[in-house]
């Protein structure tokens, strides 16, 4: 649960929003806040993983600081948000996870270790460092089986638990305003999410690093959220490739795994590291407390994996395969461990936001007619 004395805070600042509407035009929460009388808990944390952080709202208030009604929507949102990924979590105990990064940094750095002592342990020095090529190629340093049941053990884990939280987080957000699910409704969300509509500022872009709007954020964010899915769809096709046609990899450069793998690693690179470098020049008045650690956490973390990836692909070939397989295979492995605990599950809590967004929508349109 966020602490009482954000909550009171964002109430007050959404309660003096919600008198004003001036920046109803610039994304989903003013609309969804105008839906509303009062804001309870639920309401609050709902519309804090609605916003997309873009501060168009904080640049064009007239009440932010240094106003006497220091209305500054993102970071009071911003605190919200980051309090309602450790209310969510599961184990409890983890949740601390999210607030400090060296332990997080700690656990990331043990996965890492973990799958560097496996490959060790299976394969040893001489054939960690030894040249393989052909079908099976990866196997001969780690076998297949070593990778497969690790890797679905923790995407299960994965799964679970963020399936909870976002169980829990449709009960306790839906108190207010009960609209049916309906298929328009989900396709309309899905939309939404996919194409990053709420990174455009109300139409010039995000002012983001700075006041001056730009679409900079949003290319950089597509490059980050399109990589992955490229690289999820890389993977998927390679367990086909493997697993139904029979043919083991590595594949050939010109192949689809390879070609999706390769445009989705190097998005996420150039994404990424777009991405810190903006966020590392960016305004600090509009942003949340604490919330950079937890973003550079989950940046670096995925743009190492994405990086780590492409040095195996241009490697496959040397003795250096093994080892950097194994360093790649170790990032992807903290990148699982953290996911439940980082700035990834934002993923979850914002496309269930977006939905019960375009519900409330059509829910009023219909009691208007």
């Amino acid at each position: 649960m966020p602490g009482p004395d954000v909550l009171r805070e964002a109430e007050r600042q959404l309660t003096v929003c919600n008198a004003c509407r001036y920046c109803e035009g610039y994304c989903a929460v003013f609309p969804a806040m105008e839906l509303r009388r009062a804001f309870g808990t639920g309401d609050i944390v709902y519309l804090a993983n609605l916003c997309h952080d873009c501060r168009a709202c904080y640049y064009a208030c007239m009440y932010a600081p240094p106003h006497e009604f220091a209305v500054n929507i993102p970071q009071v949102l911003s605190d919200v948000r980051r309090q309602s990924y450790e209310q969510y979590t599961w184990p409890a105990a983890l949740s601390r996870l999210f607030a400090s990064i060296p332990l997080a940094a700690a656990v990331a750095a043990g996965a890492v270790a973990a799958v560097a002592g496996l490959a060790l342990l299976l394969a040893g020095p001489g054939r960690l460092f030894a040249v393989h090529e052909g079908p099976g190629a990866f196997y001969r340093v780690i076998p297949y089986a070593a990778m497969l049941v690790p890797g679905l053990a923790a995407a299960c884990y994965v799964v679970a638990v963020w399936g909870a939280g976002a169980a829990r987080f449709w009960r306790e957000t839906g108190d207010a305003m009960r609209a049916p699910v309906t298929p328009w409704g989900v396709l309309r969300a899905l939309w939404d999410a996919l194409a990053l509509r709420y990174l455009r500022g109300g139409g010039p872009g995000c002012p983001y690093p700075r006041e001056r709007p730009s679409h900079a954020r949003g290319v950089l964010h597509g490059l980050v959220f399109y990589g992955f899915l490229s690289a999820l769809a890389s993977t998927t096709l390679a367990a086909v490739y493997q697993d139904l046609l029979g043919r083991l990899p590595p594949y050939p450069l010109t192949s689809a795994p390879v070609v999706l793998g390769g445009v989705g690693g190097l998005a996420m690179i150039a994404g990424t590291a777009g991405l810190i470098v903006a966020k590392g020049g960016s305004d600090r008045a509009p942003a949340g407390a604490g919330a950079a650690g937890a973003d550079y956490a989950f940046l670096v973390t995925i743009g190492l994996a994405a990086l780590t990836g492409m040095l195996t692909l241009a490697l496959r070939a040397t003795q250096a395969m093994g080892a950097m397989l194994t360093i790649h295979l170790g990032v992807v492995a903290a990148l699982f461990v953290t996911a439940p605990y980082g700035k990834f599950v934002h993923a979850v809590y914002r496309l269930l936001a977006l939905l019960r967004s375009r519900l409330e929508q059509e829910a009023s349109l219909r009691e208007d007619r």
